[in-house]
Protein backbone atom coordinates (compact mmCIF):
# COMPACT_ATOMS: atom_id res chain seq x y z
CA UNK A 1 0.00 0.00 0.00
CA UNK A 2 1.40 3.26 -0.91
CA UNK A 3 2.20 5.67 1.93
CA UNK A 4 2.07 9.47 1.98
CA UNK A 5 5.36 11.30 2.61
CA UNK A 6 4.62 15.06 1.71
CA UNK A 7 1.57 15.36 3.74
CA UNK A 8 2.15 13.19 6.98
CA UNK A 9 3.63 14.58 10.15
CA UNK A 10 7.13 14.87 10.51
CA UNK A 11 7.96 12.47 13.11
CA UNK A 12 7.34 8.51 13.98
CA UNK A 13 5.58 10.17 17.22
CA UNK A 14 3.93 12.94 15.20
CA UNK A 15 2.70 10.19 12.13
CA UNK A 16 1.31 7.78 15.43
CA UNK A 17 -0.67 10.19 17.62
CA UNK A 18 -2.47 11.81 13.88
CA UNK A 19 -2.79 7.54 13.07
CA UNK A 20 -4.30 6.79 16.28
CA UNK A 21 -6.80 9.41 16.57
CA UNK A 22 -8.48 8.88 13.09
CA UNK A 23 -8.72 4.93 14.06
CA UNK A 24 -10.63 6.22 17.15
CA UNK A 25 -12.57 8.81 15.27
CA UNK A 26 -13.48 5.95 12.95
CA UNK A 27 -14.45 3.66 15.85
CA UNK A 28 -16.30 6.53 17.70
CA UNK A 29 -18.29 8.24 14.94
CA UNK A 30 -20.89 5.63 14.23
CA UNK A 31 -22.85 5.44 10.73
CA UNK A 32 -22.23 8.09 8.11
CA UNK A 33 -22.92 8.94 4.57
CA UNK A 34 -19.91 9.88 3.37
CA UNK A 35 -18.41 8.18 0.61
CA UNK A 36 -14.57 7.41 0.44
CA UNK A 37 -13.17 10.37 -1.44
CA UNK A 38 -15.34 12.55 1.27
CA UNK A 39 -14.62 10.99 4.44
CA UNK A 40 -11.15 11.79 4.95
CA UNK A 41 -12.53 15.22 4.56
CA UNK A 42 -14.64 15.36 7.19
CA UNK A 43 -12.84 13.10 9.56
CA UNK A 44 -9.92 15.54 9.61
CA UNK A 45 -12.39 18.17 10.56
CA UNK A 46 -13.74 16.33 12.99
CA UNK A 47 -9.87 15.53 14.49
CA UNK A 48 -9.43 19.55 14.12
CA UNK A 49 -12.27 20.09 17.28
CA UNK A 50 -13.17 17.11 18.83
CA UNK A 51 -16.53 17.86 17.23
CA UNK A 52 -18.44 14.46 15.96
CA UNK A 53 -21.21 16.55 14.84
CA UNK A 54 -19.10 17.58 11.83
CA UNK A 55 -20.25 14.00 11.12
CA UNK A 56 -23.67 15.85 8.83
CA UNK A 57 -22.88 19.10 9.13
CA UNK A 58 -20.18 18.66 5.98
CA UNK A 59 -21.85 19.08 2.35
CA UNK A 60 -20.16 18.66 -0.30
CA UNK A 61 -20.69 19.40 -4.08
CA UNK A 62 -20.52 16.51 -6.68
CA UNK A 63 -17.82 17.67 -7.97
CA UNK A 64 -15.84 18.97 -5.12
CA UNK A 65 -13.28 16.82 -4.38
CA UNK A 66 -12.31 15.80 -8.23
CA UNK A 67 -12.14 19.41 -8.85
CA UNK A 68 -10.07 19.97 -5.77
CA UNK A 69 -7.48 17.29 -6.68
CA UNK A 70 -7.36 18.78 -10.39
CA UNK A 71 -6.90 22.02 -9.20
CA UNK A 72 -4.09 20.97 -6.39
CA UNK A 73 -2.16 18.56 -8.97
CA UNK A 74 -2.08 20.59 -11.59
CA UNK A 75 0.52 22.82 -10.18
CA UNK A 76 1.04 26.56 -10.42
CA UNK A 77 -2.73 26.92 -8.56
CA UNK A 78 -3.34 29.37 -5.45
CA UNK A 79 -5.33 29.29 -2.45
CA UNK A 80 -7.15 32.69 -2.14
CA UNK A 81 -8.54 32.90 1.65
CA UNK A 82 -10.29 35.58 4.19
CA UNK A 83 -7.68 35.63 6.69
CA UNK A 84 -4.30 35.36 7.29
CA UNK A 85 -4.83 32.17 9.92
CA UNK A 86 -6.07 30.08 7.09
CA UNK A 87 -2.38 31.16 5.27
CA UNK A 88 -0.52 30.85 8.32
CA UNK A 89 -2.12 27.31 9.07
CA UNK A 90 -1.11 25.80 6.07
CA UNK A 91 1.83 23.36 5.67
CA UNK A 92 4.51 25.57 3.48
CA UNK A 93 6.16 21.87 2.39
CA UNK A 94 3.14 20.51 1.45
CA UNK A 95 1.92 23.71 -0.75
CA UNK A 96 4.90 23.57 -1.89
CA UNK A 97 5.14 20.30 -3.25
CA UNK A 98 2.09 20.96 -5.33
CA UNK A 99 3.37 24.46 -6.61
CA UNK A 100 0.45 26.18 -4.83
CA UNK A 101 0.70 29.76 -3.07
CA UNK A 102 -1.44 31.75 -0.94
CA UNK A 103 -3.32 35.23 -0.43
CA UNK A 104 -5.04 37.27 1.72
CA UNK A 105 -5.79 40.76 1.99
CA UNK A 106 -7.65 41.19 4.58
CA UNK A 107 -5.16 44.01 6.24
CA UNK A 108 -4.25 45.73 3.33
CA UNK A 109 -3.89 49.33 3.64
CA UNK A 110 -6.67 50.38 0.12
CA UNK A 111 -9.08 46.97 1.49
CA UNK A 112 -9.95 48.76 5.18
CA UNK A 113 -9.84 52.35 2.76
CA UNK A 114 -12.39 50.87 0.51
CA UNK A 115 -14.33 49.40 3.28
CA UNK A 116 -14.81 52.65 5.25
CA UNK A 117 -15.83 54.63 1.95
CA UNK A 118 -18.37 52.23 0.96
CA UNK A 119 -19.92 51.04 4.01
CA UNK A 120 -19.19 47.21 3.57
CA UNK A 121 -16.38 45.09 5.08
CA UNK A 122 -13.03 44.14 4.62
CA UNK A 123 -14.01 40.66 3.95
CA UNK A 124 -15.97 41.95 1.17
CA UNK A 125 -12.86 44.52 -0.08
CA UNK A 126 -10.43 41.63 -0.19
CA UNK A 127 -12.53 39.37 -2.25
CA UNK A 128 -13.14 41.96 -4.73
CA UNK A 129 -9.35 42.89 -4.62
CA UNK A 130 -8.45 39.20 -5.34
CA UNK A 131 -10.96 39.29 -8.21
CA UNK A 132 -9.04 42.65 -9.68
CA UNK A 133 -5.91 40.96 -9.51
CA UNK A 134 -7.64 37.52 -11.20
CA UNK A 135 -6.82 35.20 -8.87
CA UNK A 136 -10.02 33.71 -8.02
CA UNK A 137 -10.69 31.93 -11.52
CA UNK A 138 -9.61 28.37 -10.78
CA UNK A 139 -8.76 28.76 -6.88
CA UNK A 140 -9.50 27.47 -3.93
CA UNK A 141 -11.28 29.91 -2.28
CA UNK A 142 -11.57 29.44 1.61
CA UNK A 143 -13.56 31.43 3.98
CA UNK A 144 -13.57 30.54 7.69
CA UNK A 145 -14.09 34.09 9.76
CA UNK A 146 -16.31 36.17 7.26
CA UNK A 147 -19.44 35.40 6.39
CA UNK A 148 -19.82 38.69 4.33
CA UNK A 149 -16.33 37.11 2.25
CA UNK A 150 -18.65 34.05 1.22
CA UNK A 151 -21.52 35.91 0.27
CA UNK A 152 -19.33 38.22 -1.55
CA UNK A 153 -18.17 35.28 -3.35
CA UNK A 154 -21.53 33.80 -4.55
CA UNK A 155 -22.51 37.34 -5.73
CA UNK A 156 -19.02 37.42 -8.16
CA UNK A 157 -19.84 33.58 -8.92
CA UNK A 158 -23.20 35.02 -10.10
CA UNK A 159 -22.85 37.75 -11.39
CA UNK A 160 -19.62 38.73 -12.57
CA UNK A 161 -18.99 34.82 -13.55
CA UNK A 162 -15.62 34.55 -11.70
CA UNK A 163 -15.17 30.48 -11.66
CA UNK A 164 -12.88 29.03 -8.40
CA UNK A 165 -12.00 25.70 -8.89
CA UNK A 166 -13.30 24.94 -5.41
CA UNK A 167 -14.78 27.24 -2.53
CA UNK A 168 -14.59 25.74 0.98
CA UNK A 169 -17.30 28.02 2.40
CA UNK A 170 -16.98 27.61 6.42
CA UNK A 171 -17.57 31.04 8.01
CA UNK A 172 -18.18 30.52 11.75
CA UNK A 173 -20.67 33.03 13.66
CA UNK A 174 -24.13 34.45 14.71
CA UNK A 175 -24.91 36.97 11.99
CA UNK A 176 -25.15 35.90 8.34
CA UNK A 177 -22.94 32.94 8.98
CA UNK A 178 -25.48 30.46 8.39
CA UNK A 179 -27.18 31.85 5.72
CA UNK A 180 -23.97 32.56 4.17
CA UNK A 181 -23.24 29.15 3.28
CA UNK A 182 -26.86 27.79 2.52
CA UNK A 183 -26.31 30.65 -0.41
CA UNK A 184 -23.10 29.12 -1.77
CA UNK A 185 -24.98 25.66 -1.52
CA UNK A 186 -27.35 26.69 -3.87
CA UNK A 187 -24.76 27.03 -6.73
CA UNK A 188 -24.17 24.63 -8.98
CA UNK A 189 -21.74 25.75 -11.43
CA UNK A 190 -19.11 26.19 -9.01
CA UNK A 191 -17.95 23.24 -6.45
CA UNK A 192 -17.81 24.04 -2.85
CA UNK A 193 -17.61 21.99 0.72
CA UNK A 194 -19.86 24.03 3.16
CA UNK A 195 -20.86 23.26 6.97
CA UNK A 196 -24.54 23.80 7.39
CA UNK A 197 -25.34 25.70 10.32
CA UNK A 198 -23.62 28.48 12.78
CA UNK A 199 -20.14 26.31 13.33
CA UNK A 200 -17.13 26.35 11.18
CA UNK A 201 -13.91 28.58 11.29
CA UNK A 202 -10.45 29.41 10.08
CA UNK A 203 -9.03 25.88 11.84
CA UNK A 204 -11.37 23.66 9.97
CA UNK A 205 -10.73 25.22 6.72
CA UNK A 206 -7.31 24.43 6.97
CA UNK A 207 -8.26 20.78 8.16
CA UNK A 208 -10.26 20.23 4.62
CA UNK A 209 -7.58 21.51 2.86
CA UNK A 210 -4.52 19.27 4.86
CA UNK A 211 -7.23 16.54 4.25
CA UNK A 212 -7.42 17.79 0.18
CA UNK A 213 -3.98 17.83 -0.14
CA UNK A 214 -3.42 14.14 1.46
CA UNK A 215 -5.58 12.73 -0.86
CA UNK A 216 -4.03 14.85 -4.25
CA UNK A 217 -0.62 13.28 -2.74
CA UNK A 218 -2.34 9.58 -2.69
CA UNK A 219 -3.50 10.42 -6.41
CA UNK A 220 -0.46 11.42 -7.52
CA UNK A 221 1.32 8.10 -6.04
CA UNK A 222 -1.30 6.31 -7.41
CA UNK A 223 -0.89 7.82 -11.31
CA UNK A 224 2.73 7.00 -10.83
CA UNK A 225 2.07 2.97 -10.11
Amino acid sequence: MQTNIVTEQLTAAGRAIEHDSFAIIDAEVGPHAYPPEQWPVVRRMIHANADFEFNGLTRFHPDAIDAALRAIMGGHSRIVADVEMICVGLSPSRLAHFGLDTHQFISDTDVIDQARTEGTTRAVQAMRKAHRRGLLDGAIVGIGNAPTALIEVARLIREEGIRPALVVGMPVGFVSAAESKALMAQIDSVPWIVIDGRKGGSTLVVAALHALLALAEARQAATRT
